[in-house]
């Protein structure tokens, strides 16, 4: 049976270590031995709050998962925690406190097409073992300014035997999407991990941003759902398009991600049934693959590097993710690996005046 970690503090703790880490964290030269001993423990409690989502996180997935056995639908699952960057990010920009974040766990669910994307949502508001925290946000029938995609469900976690008590009202985000539309939320973390820009969050170079806004609503053409209010019509979008490809290269850039990131040899050899693996990705382009037997061995590792990252200012990007196989790993997290492949070819269709489809 899997173990799962189980939260060593209290709650006051955990908050506590939320309004911590909303403030810099990296240590320096003067850093006295009492201001890391209580760095260290700040990073202790958040990690533990962190790890006590796994269990959950599994539940969650291992229940969508049912519903779409039982509906025969084709698709991909996967979970991770929030990296930690991204939870000091939140605290820092936003009113959210660490006891309450909605997304530290994190399940995705990536559907073939729209007309399975909406029959999944369908069937888990019927019937689902876990409670609906609150509304749905639904990003694909109202898109983001920026052009992001995709359905938000957030759980609470109800436990079904005494052992399991422990883990009731952890917080899981479900993320349902299309392929296209994953192939273009993973495209922009891939550029900008490569241009070193932060376009998830809207910073970067205004060309790559307006790119993606034009790009998304080509995408919710093809599958026949609303388009953000403000977009160009057609003809004037597929040429604005062509106008920042010629300025920025775009198709070229893309095509230097895929080639240029480069996969450790870990990654193409067995790793036998191993669900989780350490993704690395690392500022010269270097992915590191490192699976775990154990889940609380991959909590550890994971703990141990994004501390160094906090601390040090080291430009790594590290994830723990669970995938039923390696195999899936480059088709559920691309962005990673430079895998643009799908988006690549939809831009350069759609410079070169073909029409794009949803296979």
């Amino acid at each position: 049976m899997t173990e799962y970690p189980r939260l060593k503090y209290s709650m006051q703790a955990v908050r506590k270590a939320g309004d911590r880490l909303a403030k810099p964290m990296q240590l320096g030269q003067d850093t006295t031995a009492g201001q890391y001993v209580d760095t260290m423990r700040i990073f202790s409690i958040a990690n533990s709050w962190r790890d006590s989502h796994f269990l959950p996180m599994r539940s969650v997935r291992f229940s969508v998962g049912h519903h779409m056995k039982a509906l025969r639908l084709k698709g991909d699952m996967a979970s991770r925690p929030k990296r930690l960057a991204s939870i000091c990010r939140k605290l820092r920009e936003s009113t959210t406190n660490l006891d309450t974040m909605n997304d530290i766990g994190g399940c995705r669910a990536i559907m073939p097409d729209i007309n399975s994307v909406r029959l999944l949502l369908e069937s888990m508001r019927d019937k689902f073992p876990h409670e609906m925290h609150c509304r749905e946000f639904n990003y694909i029938d109202e898109p983001k300014p920026d052009g992001y995609r995709s359905h938000h469900i957030v759980f609470q976690y109800r436990p079904r035997a005494a052992h399991t008590q422990a883990f009731e009202g952890r917080r899981i985000e479900l993320q349902v999407r299309t392929t296209l539309q994953h192939s273009w939320a993973t495209a922009v973390e891939a550029v900008g991990l490569f241009q070193r820009q932060d376009l998830k969050h809207g910073n970067g170079e205004q060309d790559w941003l307006r790119l993606f806004q034009l790009m998304s609503a080509e995408f919710a053409q093809v599958e026949q759902c609303p388009i953000h209010v403000g977009v160009p019509d057609r003809d004037d979008r597929v040429r604005e398009l062509r106008d920042i490809n010629r300025r920025i290269g775009a198709t070229s850039i893309l095509a230097d991600i895929t080639n240029l990131t480069l996969r450790s040899e870990s990654f193409v050899q067995p790793t036998g049934r191993f669900r989780h693996h350490l993704l690395q990705y690392r500022a010269d382009q270097n992915v590191t693959i490192q699976p775990f037997r154990t889940l609380i061995m991959g909590a550890r590792k994971l703990e141990e590097i994004e501390k160094k990252i906090a601390l040090r200012g080291i430009d790594w990007t590290v994830a723990l993710v669970e995938v039923d196989k390696v195999e899936k790993l480059v088709d559920i997290y691309p962005n990673y690996f430079g895998n643009v492949s799908l988006f690549a070819r939809s831009l350069k269709s759609i410079c070169s005046g073909k029409s794009l489809s949803t296979e």
